[in-house]
């Protein structure tokens, strides 16, 4: 790749950003147009009950109602779908089970806040009226909301003849090949650990403007991950013709996961504005997207290594119950799956055997949350590496060390057959060893302990697997004015793609970055995409941009030969002209395309289906110190290193901020936030008054380079970035937090969040 100015690798900033500065955004609730009807979804406040809707007569009667569904006018439509199921294979059943997820409950509900009608009415003000004035019939029915509870015998069932709620039992690995590693081990070393329910928090939250033309086609507004996958779910709900249906996502305000799926209240804004002939607007408060959207996380999870003499690893094995909440949303089943297939980090584990019993309960339904699954994976692994030191005595770099993978032994296959490309993991540890200061950390905990805190210091060295979710088609074509214009189904959630996508595609046709315009979240304009899940954007959508824009540049150099009278072999693409080598004989891309005779086809690069042969695996290692206030239990950051292996890196400054809110949402999970449901079911942490996020007084300062390996499967040798802080930011805080309380007091475990009342708790037992 030639060095340009504004092309891959260099820091451009991002081209996004003024529009969303200057309060020119276009986000969901922009899209609203001034006539538009709005609607409000009536929610169960129970999280178990039979229900019947005795009357809605008073509700349509009030001003402004003008449609109340309910689940008799849903019928027709089918229920919302779980595309992940397909993929697992249960230990004890032919297939998955999957429960009806209706887009209208219609006698019983199971968490609070199922949905069971929907108003539309003039103002949102008269749709909340219509909503308490519906007549229903409750029978509260015995619920459980605990991951461990659930699995109890005797527990309240979420779906008859699913004996203690089993939703699915799931195996990896070799189980007899294990038990002989364990049974032949020195010593074994055992955690149990709760990776706690997390609301995803989005700032902007879900929303969706549905219009109904003349013609028959809806056309869908919604805040979204992907235009696309929204476009088929949705269609595959109401049993639409594709052609039926457009949908367009515009700015985002955040997803992480959450914004993935189709919601009930997409095909019910549809259907309502197909009977009134009239945009419909539905938009979530906070308190709706607390008990109305997917959750993340939420396992419980007995993990064992099985070690020699040295603190070799010599097997490891699991068993995860992991809560599905009351319904599979889209993946949701696959995650704790995927997980267990990533629970050997990157260490060198001959044998490993993981069980996944996942569980109902009478909760929010849980699917993607940044990183879905890798996260649980790194998290359960790095605290029970650290758990081998404490037992052992050996520092925890040096039984990292003992451990790592070899860069040698690339690719690398694990024992739960995950293929490793690349990466050098004893690299990244010593590098972020040395930037941390790591040699000077005694000295710096004597100084804490002579001014009555506690001082840890934590690391945590990850890979995860990413990239390769869905094949991407992307067209670069060349309009009649010179500019190039980009058409892909990846879009954006904040991220950065149409600066990165721009810096593409100026490598190849040395276009300002001006002068190329990004389009996407249009199913009308790009009719295939795999949106934004599971860190594709560059891996994936990237190359196929890349692809296309050197398919483009050999289609305007063969045009350029022929206009020139010179041989290909003679043009070259420099500053949007296509000229002969060495000459002053050469064309704009507008005077090319004025051209007699040209074609769009010569005009226009594409790449079909482009997908990756494998994931990558990006890797690092975070390094975080703290210092604890034993009065109070608050745990402040006084330094966080990362160093990572993100492959070849395109925009180091959209990079660095990935990581950036990547951590930043570690911190969150790691010390403040917690989904507690009561034993009824209620949520007690339904809102922003109860649940705890970081603010930016919260975050520390990051210190943050890489050491890259170029990734082996994809061509631009990148490897996906956009979970990344969020898989080595919790262990790595978590060991930090541990390592302070043991040195201080001996306390070798805390479950996240390590709050400052939890934390103040357990010093409080230590110290009795």
């Amino acid at each position: 790749m030639r060095p340009l100015k504004f092309g891959a690798g260099q820091p451009h900033r991002r081209l996004e950003d003024p529009p969303l500065i200057t309060g020119q955004g276009r986000f969901v609730a922009d899209c609203v147009p001034e006539a538009s009807l709005r609607a409000a979804v009536l929610r169960s406040p129970h999280a178990h009950a039979k229900f019947r809707i005795v009357s809605t007569q008073a509700a349509k009667a009030l001003p402004g109602v003008k449609l109340i569904l309910t689940a008799a006018d849903v019928t027709h439509c089918n229920h919302l779908a779980c595309r992940a199921a397909a993929f697992l294979k249960p230990v004890d059943e032919k297939s998955c089970f999957v429960p009806p997820y209706e887009v209208l409950c219609t006698d019983e509900v199971r968490h609070v806040g199922d949905a069971i009608a929907f108003v539309v009415a003039d103002s949102i003000s008269a749709a909340r009226n219509a909503l308490e004035a519906i007549e229903v019939e409750w029978e509260p029915l015995p619920a459980v909301s605990g991951t461990a509870s659930a699995a109890k015998p005797g527990a309240p069932q979420v779906w008859p003849g699913r004996e203690n709620n089993k939703a699915y039992i799931a195996d990896v690995g070799d189980k007899e090949a294990a038990q002989q590693a364990f049974d032949a081990a020195a010593r074994i070393v055992k955690i149990e650990i709760v990776n706690q329910r997390l609301v995803t928090n989005f700032m902007e939250t879900r929303g969706v403007v549905v219009s109904y033309g003349d013609d028959g086609r809806y056309t869908m507004t919604v805040s979204s991950q992907g235009a696309n996958m929204i476009h088929a779910s949705v269609c595959g709900i109401m049993k639409l013709d594709k052609s039926r249906l457009r949908v367009l996502t515009h700015d985002v305000g955040g997803g992480f996961g959450t914004k993935a799926p189709a919601y009930r209240e997409y095909v019910l804004a549809a259907l309502a504005a197909e009977k009134l002939r009239a945009t419909v607007a539905w938009i979530a408060d906070r308190s709706e997207h607390f008990i109305g959207d997917n959750q993340g996380r939420d396992h419980v999870t007995i993990a064992e290594m099985a070690i020699d003499r040295n603190a070799k690893f010599l097997a490891m094995r699991l068993h995860c119950t992991a809560n599905m909440g009351a319904y599979y949303s889209e993946v949701a089943p696959y995650i704790p799956y995927l997980g267990a297939s990533m629970m050997t980090g990157v260490y060198d584990i001959p044998v490993v055997y993981g069980r996944v019993h996942s569980v109902w309960t009478h909760t929010v339904p849980v699917d993607a949350y940044r990183g879905a699954g890798r996260p649980e994976a790194a998290y359960l692994i790095e605290r029970l590496v650290d758990a081998v030191a404490l037992d052992t005595g050996i520092a925890p770099e040096e039984v990292r060390r003992r451990n790592f993978i070899r860069k040698e032994a690339m690719p690398y296959k694990t024992a739960t057959a995950r293929v490793y490309d690349s990466g050098d993991f004893d690299q990244h540890l010593t590098r972020a060893l040395e930037a941390a200061g790591h040699a000077g950390f005694a000295a710096r905990h004597a100084k804490s302990k002579r001014n009555g805190k506690l001082r840890g210091i934590g690391m945590a060295s990850y890979i995860e697997a990413c990239g390769q979710t869905a094949p991407e088609t992307s067209t670069v074509r060349i309009e009649t004015n010179g500019m190039a214009t980009v058409l892909i189904g990846t879009q954006t959630n904040g991220q950065g793609h149409a600066t990165t996508f721009r810096q593409l595609v100026h490598d190849e046709l040395g276009l300002p970055l001006e002068e190329i315009d990004v389009i996407t979240g249009d199913t009308d304009l790009i009719p295939r995409g795999g949106g934004r899940v599971g860190s594709r954007w560059l891996p994936t959508g990237g190359s196929a941009v890349q692809k296309a824009s050197v398919t483009l540049a050999g289609k305007l150099k063969a045009l350029a030969a022929r206009e020139l009278d010179a041989d290909e072999s003679e043009i070259e693409i420099a500053d949007g002209l296509v000229r002969v080598r060495g000459t002053n004989r050469a064309l704009s891309f507008a005077e090319l395309a004025a051209k007699p005779g040209v074609s769009a086809d010569q005009l226009t690069g594409v790449e079909k289906n482009f997908m990756p042969p494998a994931p990558t695996y990006p890797n690092g290692t975070h390094i975080c110190e703290v210092e604890i206030d034993p009065e109070t239990g608050h745990v402040d950051f006084t330094n966080y290193t990362v160093v990572d292996d993100f492959g070849v890196t395109l925009n180091p400054l959209l990079l660095e901020g990935q990581v950036h809110g990547g951590i930043g949402q570690g911190i969150g999970q790691a010390i403040m936030e917690d989904t507690v449901y009561d034993e009824n079911g209620q949520l007690i942490s339904a809102s922003l008054m109860d649940y705890a996020l970081p603010r930016a007084a919260d975050v520390p300062n990051y210190a943050f380079e890489t050491k890259n390996v170029r990734c082996a499967t994809n061509p631009l040798g990148v490897k996906g970035a956009g979970e990344a802080g969020a898989i080595g930011s919790c262990p790595a805080i978590m060991n930090a937090v541990v390592d302070a309380l043991h040195r201080g007091y001996g306390i070798t475990h805390i479950d996240m969040p390590a709050s400052p009342q939890r934390i103040w708790q357990a010093i409080q037992a230590a110290r009795r």
